[in-house]
């Protein structure tokens, strides 16, 4: 099986997390999601790739963005 993300379903996924995470770039988002897709690229059971990419990506941006935030 492609370990690459469906290209519409990549497209609306970085689009949503592009609003929810401004500060982040959106080449990052891309990236982001794209190495959620690769790390669940052997899985057997495909039908909740898509949620289960989006939850993660969304993870990781919400902890990535925490860290850029000023402290105080």
């Amino acid at each position: 099986m492609s370990s690459s993300p469906p290209d519409a379903a990549a497209g609306k996924l970085v689009d949503r997390l592009a609003i929810r995470f401004p500060r982040a770039t959106r080449e990052h988002i891309a990236t982001t999601v794209a190495e959620e897709y690769e790390s669940l690229s052997d899985s057997r059971i495909r039908t909740y790739i898509p949620n289960l990419v989006e939850r993660a990506a969304r993870s990781r941006l919400q902890h990535e963005v925490v860290r850029l935030l000023p402290a105080g």
